[in-house]
């Protein structure tokens, strides 16, 4: 008898770990996220001609989706496979590409970078006479450089090369490339200090940096919707998406030229943007990486730049927000009828990316309403910090209670701090933008530092003549002290 209970046993137990085996490997079903997002009827709304879109989780991609077309003329629906200008998501390949080369030892990231430049040299300047900017400080805006973006070319426009770039002999550029404080002392968004990495290595290597990110980064990785080659030049593709303006009109032959490569010229579709971001994130856990090593992944994504740099920046990738507790790395791209987005969680491989061909009226509000959809609807949630939580005495909520100038980001953005419910919320147009799941309440810490929930700085608050005076941005082993100012309370 006793031997048929546990035979019984034994089936029962083997039953029921093959029914469970057959419900993990049954993979969740995300079509559900095209009537969640509803962007079709977004883009008739806001005149928008076209958008694609890839979510990934656990390290897969699982939901993909094109709506819209390639040309409002043509009405060519947009592909898996079309490709748009990726505006800036081009800066953190190109940091990427000279990560890997230095690992490779071709170059060293921490050499003044003039050295390497052959056809031009950086100008004279107090900031950098005895001070000469590295390539690490051009790649993560801190070396201090001017022209911040530039303007697109298009078939039938004198083309200007990269020299002419840097000597301000462009549209939006009356004077050459400057530098505005000493290297390493500031942040500075630069997108012609791309161009001098450009140049950098193209001098070095003797080839196009199109040439170098294919031979390097996109063949390896199998991205073969990728290029930064452009539009006037041989191997240009053929499935792309042409931009348009706030009337959805094509623009001029709808195909921007874009000779400042290194900062903005690469091409892409969101499916191949989300397998680098993968392969980015298994290199961050060393597992299944093929291409990017661990060491090039955690030195390209860590924060190395605070103070003034928009909540933390690294390599190219923007490290200013922390939704769902998790890390992120994320990279926007804006050109004139185009633009989207990287997102990226350093950890457990969740992410989202998105291409639309429209001007900023158009796609802001669908990619703002699409962002935020998804991470309200994908269930991502990261491990809760471990740092232990205090009650906030009344007399510091007190305090703290009022509305300031932008702490946060230093972006002029009005920044609250507000009680609920007996509980202090910071309230900020940025913070609301990037929301999550979770309100962002301001907790107070064993440690008597503050967080706020899904900000990924820790804060420091002083107070002078009970009035609080500055905040200081903590992050890793960076800091940043930020003045601050009430304006209301």
């Amino acid at each position: 008898m006793k031997n048929i209970i546990y035979l019984l046993l034994l089936i029962v137990t083997v039953a029921s770990a093959q029914t469970n085996k057959k419900v993990a490997s049954k993979e969740k079903d995300y079509s559900f996220l095209t009537d969640s997002l509803n962007i079709d009827k977004q883009l008739e709304k806001y005149k928008l001609a076209g958008f694609s879109l890839v979510v990934f989780k656990d390290y897969k991609i699982v939901y993909t989706n094109q709506f819209g077309v390639k040309s409002i003329d043509s009405k060519e629906k947009i592909d898996q496979n079309t490709a748009f200008s990726t505006a800036s998501i081009s800066k953190p390949i190109t940091a990427l590409l000279c990560f890997m080369l230095e690992e490779k030892g071709l170059i060293n990231l921490d050499d003044p970078i003039d050295g390497y430049l052959k056809r031009w040299h950086l100008p004279k300047s107090k900031f950098i006479e005895n001070n000469r900017p590295t390539w690490r400080q051009f790649l993560n805006h801190t070396a201090g450089t001017t022209q911040s973006g530039f303007a697109d070319y298009y078939e039938g426009d004198t083309i200007p090369t990269i020299k002419e770039s840097l000597l301000g002999k462009i549209p939006r550029y009356d004077k050459e490339i400057d530098f505005l404080f000493t290297p390493g002392t500031g942040w500075a968004y630069s997108g012609g200090g791309y161009v001098i990495v450009q140049m950098a290595l193209e001098d070095t290597f003797n080839k196009s940096i199109a040439e170098l990110a294919k031979e390097y980064i996109f063949s390896p990785l199998g991205l073969k919707n990728t290029t930064m080659i452009q539009p006037n030049e041989k191997g240009f593709p053929k499935n792309v998406a042409l931009v348009h303006d706030e009337n959805e009109k094509v623009i001029r032959t709808g195909l921007p030229i874009t000779p400042q490569v290194g900062p903005s010229g690469m091409w892409s579709t969101p499916t191949d943007l989300a397998k680098l971001a993968i392969e980015m994130q298994n290199a961050l856990r060393n597992k299944n990486n093929k291409v990017i090593s661990y060491n090039v992944a955690k030195k390209v994504t860590e924060v190395t730049a605070l103070k003034d740099a928009v909540g933390g920046w690294s390599y190219g990738w923007q490290k200013s927000f922390g939704y769902n507790n998790y890390d992120w790395f994320i990279c926007n791209g804006s050109n004139t009828g185009v633009g989207g987005s990287v997102f990226a969680t350093m950890t457990d491989g969740n992410g989202f990316t998105f291409l639309t061909n429209g001007e900023k009226p158009n796609r802001f509000p669908v990619m703002g309403q699409t962002q935020k959809k998804l991470l309200s609807l994908m269930d991502w949630n990261g491990k809760e910090s471990n740092e232990e939580i205090q009650e906030m005495p009344a007399s510091l909520k007190e305090k703290l209670i009022g509305t300031y100038d932008d702490f946060l980001y230093a972006q002029g953005v009005e920044t609250k701090i507000v009680e609920k419910n007996n509980r202090l919320y910071v309230e900020s147009m940025l913070l609301d933008h990037f929301k999550g799941k979770n309100d962002n309440e301001l907790v107070y810490l064993k440690n008597g530092l503050f967080k706020i929930i899904d900000y990924p700085n820790l804060l420091k608050f002083d107070f002078s003549n009970g009035k609080l005076s500055s905040v200081t941005l903590m992050r890793d082993n960076l800091t940043s002290e930020v003045s601050v100012v009430a304006k209301v309370k």
